[in-house]
């Protein structure tokens, strides 16, 4: 259950903070201002590329890396086809996976490999067979790690990952990782490369908009705004004991969406289902009239509210990063959902470019996550 008091009071999420979370979520402008520098300090700015690479491929582990190839799919999928390569292995730790290049891969190509740890033998020996196929590698990773090593020189570009003063990736990999800054870090140096290419639109001043927006975004969703008047605070208390269905409309809204039920399951232990209107219309509409809809057990009346935790009840998260003015499925979204007695928390960015939008529903839901994770202790990871 949600202890929203907990929400109110900052002194004590603070000290529930162990992982640091919301320092992450806090950092996320500085942490993009930081990574633009390191990528204009390892010579992306000065790139002439000759042309457009016939396809992107992105390897790496964990929910940061796989938040950064969607991003990227969703961004510059129109020019260039972006792939990404799953990993296999006997376990999900890092000496265990192994990642191999598509049968078709070539000089052509181009290979991404973002990771907050850097030790994985097995993007090692990825960037080696990338090497010898003549396809171009950059690797964002931690300074001095195994894969930074390997991918320097000839074997490709390698830019360090941005970290906080107080951050040392061999004693905090893990909270690193599990950071909302964790994405950022790894998502601006290859937005600063694709820009380069032209296969996207990101500029060293639209990487500063980016910034201010997650800046002004955390002022808002910081823990020392009450939740009547937080975003993500009052986002993280409507979704507490429900089944989040998360539904999102327009091309930066898919990703956020996404990533959003990824770091709900990661770090508040919160099921969640991430689908595009108008196709989750049909997808998630049988769950909210089967067991998940709202009052679907008569007896929950009568059930201890001490005692004996409730089941889970759908609630609908619309995400959208446009106006709902014009060609929407958001009316008939809403019409679904309140016609089956399911309430409906919306989110929507200010206005601006695609990328700022796409960073304030980052911002937002990466803020909603981590207080749902401080406040929700007996599903969160420890």
């Amino acid at each position: 259950m949600l202890d929203e008091n907990l929400l109110d009071a900052p002194d004590d999420l603070a000290l529930a903070d162990r992982r640091g979370l919301l320092r992450g979520a806090a950092e996320a402008g500085a942490r993009v201002r930081t990574a633009a520098r390191h990528a204009a300090e390892a010579g992306i700015a000065d790139l002439r590329p000759e042309g457009r690479p016939r396809a992107v491929l992105v390897a790496g582990p964990g929910t940061a890396a796989t938040g950064v190839a969607d991003l990227i799919g969703a961004l510059a999928g129109a020019t260039a086809p972006v792939v990404r390569l799953r990993p296999t292995g006997v376990a999900p730790a890092g000496g265990a996976l192994r990642w191999t290049l598509p049968g078709w891969t070539g000089s052509v190509d181009l290979l991404l490999l973002p990771t907050t740890d850097g030790s994985e033998p097995g993007l090692a020996l990825l960037a080696e067979q990338a090497y010898r196929r003549g396809v171009t590698v950059v690797a964002v990773a931690p300074q001095g790690s195994p894969l930074a090593e390997a991918v320097s020189g000839s074997h490709g570009l390698f830019v360090p990952m941005a970290v906080a003063p107080n951050e040392l990736p061999d004693e905090y990999a893990e909270n690193i990782a599990a950071s909302p800054g964790a994405l950022w870090a790894l998502f601006t140096p290859l937005l600063a490369l694709l820009d380069r290419l032209g296969l996207l639109e990101a500029p060293p001043e639209a990487l500063e908009k980016v910034a201010d927006r997650l800046d002004r975004t955390a002022e808002r969703c910081g823990p020392a705004v009450a939740t009547y008047g937080n975003p993500a605070k009052t986002l993280a208390a409507e979704l507490a004991d429900s089944l989040p269905l998360i539904w999102t409309e327009g091309d930066a809204a898919g990703p956020a969406g996404r990533r959003f039920a990824a770091v709900l399951a990661e770090l508040a232990g919160l099921p969640a289902l991430a689908a595009e209107l108008p196709e989750a219309l049909p997808a998630h509409g049988v769950l909210l009239t089967g067991g998940y809809a709202a009052g679907a057990d008569p007896d929950d009346f009568f059930r201890d509210r001490v005692e004996e935790p409730g089941a889970l009840r759908a609630r609908v998260v619309l995400l959208r990063d446009r106006s709902a003015d014009g060609l929407s499925a958001a009316p008939a979204a809403r019409e679904l959902a309140l016609g089956h007695d399911t309430a409906v928390s919306e989110l929507e960015p200010e206005e601006g470019d695609a990328l700022e939008t796409l960073a304030e529903l980052l911002a937002v839901t990466d803020f909603a996550a981590v207080y749902l994770a401080l406040a929700s202790p007996d599903r969160a990871t420890p």
